[in-house]
């Protein structure tokens, strides 16, 4: 095995820190044992940045921070060429220090190819405090896919247990409006974990309707999911019999449970002869839902 094969696959396993000390050292470029003042006009925002929302609330209240302050924690840049920079890592500060009247940002300056790049402001990101559910479980599918890493290997680069990285992975199959509630704060890490578990589309979007119309704890749902998979059992153990539905009928009873935010069932018999069945939990549910079916009106 060559020096270069062997140099990368030792280095599957490194974390953050492994990962930002692999600079060139034959680069005459100052590098993060010192800080430097750099012009904010020479700094472009990194392609790579795996966050898109930031809060202008907070980002204003860093703002004021910063001009009563000054920035504390250093943003980190790599050198494209010339007095030009592209932030590694530090976005947030690096908007808050231009809302607060900046000219110039202390920065720690690294050397990094694209890939390299990519991956440690990943990395970062996925050990920051604030980030929501889905960004972390987007981050760890991008890790994935973008660098033919393995769970494990994720899992060992962001220093979380494998099982940790499944089950946010997990989250990227819940339908998309659960995955923007979650997003949202409407409900917990634990209620998405618990209707993961359901599986079927149309139940997931009962049971999330039920969450937001009941307020529903996170044992209470783990409770509900349970008996929707006991309920979908015959009495003698064995699976209750059904009719699988046509690919069409799937999507359409997908698009409708998606639409009312609620449980949608579609039954079809052999002949060509069914029922739909739409869920609502009160009498303000079942207007909600009304509403959007137009009341019959033509």
């Amino acid at each position: 095995m060559s020096d270069k094969r062997k140099d990368k696959k030792e280095g599957k396993g490194l974390g953050i820190g492994a990962l930002l000390s692999n600079i060139n050292p034959e680069i005459e470029q100052p590098v993060a044992s010192g800080v430097n003042e750099i012009d904010l006009e020479h700094i472009e925002v990194n392609p790579y940045q795996p966050r898109v929302d930031f809060d202008p609330v907070a980002l204003a209240e860093l703002a004021d921070s910063i001009r009563q302050h000054g920035l504390i924690q250093p943003i980190t840049v790599r050198r494209l060429g010339g007095e030009k920079y592209q932030l590694i890592s530090g976005e947030r500060r690096f908007r808050a220090c231009k809302l607060a009247g900046l000219t110039a940002v202390p920065a720690f300056v690294r050397e990094a190819n694209d890939e390299e790049m990519m991956e440690m402001a990943l990395i970062e990101n996925i050990q920051r405090q604030d980030l929501n559910a889905i960004e972390v479980a987007i981050t760890y599918k991008r890790l994935m896919e973008e660098f033919s890493l393995t769970q494990e290997l994720v899992a060992q680069r962001v220093g979380k247990k494998r099982e940790t990285v499944t089950n946010y992975l997990r989250l990227l199959k819940l339908p998309e409006t659960i995955q923007l509630a979650l997003q949202q704060g409407k409900i917990s890490m634990g209620h998405a974990r618990a209707l993961v578990g359901i599986g079927d589309f149309a139940l997931q979007m009962g049971v999330f309707a039920e969450i937001i119309e009941k307020d529903l704890s996170v044992r209470q749902v783990e409770q509900l999911a349970q008996r929707y998979r006991e309920a979908a059992v015959a009495p003698q153990g064995k699976a209750a019999p059904a009719i699988k539905l046509p690919l069409a009928h799937q999507d359409l009873q997908k698009r409708y449970a998606h639409w009312l935010s609620t449980r949608v069932i579609l039954r079809r018999a052999p002949t060509g002869k069914g029922q739909m069945v739409i869920h609502f939990q009160s009498d303000d549910d079942l207007n909600r839902i009304l509403d959007l079916l137009g009341n019959g009106e033509e």
